[in-house]
């Protein structure tokens, strides 16, 4: 069975941001009802290159897939290269054959931007007028994407520790660059940030708030002060993995937070088993980053390349 080969540009001819939400929405149904398998993602922490590997295996309807991805902060600057890099392979669980190969590194930048805009679907108040980013990197422009296809045009609020790449998001997306501060008042903040301190301050967040907190995604990163978590309603994307690296690992381990103050899952609101938002209350959803995600949308996006005829055939796996 001949794998089919689809590069960056054959997803960007492939994918709508309609698309990815579909997709990443039935992996966080699934995952809520438990009709899916995936197993804990395995690190190769590489502190000689400044940087890690991750494996993610999953299975869910039918097709199975892994991706390889890295995260080196250090790689724009070392090497002109982006922070996060991947590579998927999607295969047919019963003949075991790799249906397809496929970029993994828009694959998941979309599937994260995507996340965030189902958790804010769920979670945040109707109406949202406000959007704040804090970061205005390439996560940055696919949360605007994910958010404008739900709620249309909302007021983008842009910071950034770098003013260029705030006005460059600007100059993409439109909105206008603020304050780290003026960001966090927003109706729906995404954070972003690589920091292992917190830089969005609880006063800074108005009753009512949705936070997609995306940022923190290994052991010792942290992004908000951790009374933003108490005060607030905090839903996961993983118990396993977000208490490993996630937005809450750093107060668990400190102390300032309980596992038993968690909300839930984003899967199990989605599922209809947990009660989303009421109300005024603060909330956060704490994204790792779903497997499931990746497999959801990579099949997603191999049945329309098959369907469009896009994409390479290849025989590369020996019968």
């Amino acid at each position: 069975m001949p794998t089919l080969i689809l590069t960056a540009k054959d997803l960007r001819s492939l994918y709508s941001v309609e698309l990815g939400l579909t997709a990443v929405e039935r992996a966080f149904r699934a995952h809520g009802l438990g009709e899916a398998l995936m197993p804990p993602k395995v690190y190769l922490s590489l502190p000689k290159y400044d940087g890690d590997f991750r494996a993610m295996p999953a299975f869910l309807d039918g097709s199975a897939g892994v991706k390889w991805v890295n995260a080196h902060p250090r790689n724009p600057e070392k090497h002109n290269l982006p922070t996060v890099r991947a590579l998927y392979i999607l295969s047919d669980p019963d003949t075991a054959s790799p249906l397809a190969i496929l970029d993994g590194t828009l694959l998941t930048a979309w599937r994260t931007g995507a996340a965030a805009g189902v958790a804010s679907k769920f979670l945040a108040k109707k109406g949202p007028r406000t959007l704040g980013l804090v970061g205005s990197g390439v996560q940055a422009r696919v949360f605007i994407d994910a958010h404008r296809a739900i709620y249309g045009e909302l007021e983008l609020l842009l910071s950034d520790v770098s003013e260029s790449a705030a006005k460059a998001l600007q100059a993409e997306k439109g909105g206008r660059v603020a304050s780290l501060q003026e960001a966090c008042g927003a109706d729906i903040v995404c954070t972003s940030t690589p920091v292992r301190s917190p830089i969005v301050k609880r006063e800074w967040i108005r009753a009512g708030t949705h936070i997609n907190a995306m940022g923190a995604d290994a052991p010792g990163k942290q992004e908000l002060e951790p009374r933003i978590l108490t005060d607030g309603r905090v839903f996961i994307d993983d118990t396993e993995q977000a208490t490993h690296s996630g937005e809450v690992n750093v107060p668990l381990h400190d102390g300032l937070f309980k596992e038993e103050q968690i909300a839930g899952t984003l899967g199990e609101v989605v599922a209809g088993k947990k009660r989303g938002r009421s109300g005024d209350e603060i909330t956060v959803f704490d994204s790792t980053g779903l497997a499931l995600q990746d497999v959801a949308l990579a099949r997603a996006l191999y049945d329309v390349a098959l369907k469009r005829g896009v994409g390479q055939q290849m025989d590369i796996v020996g019968g």
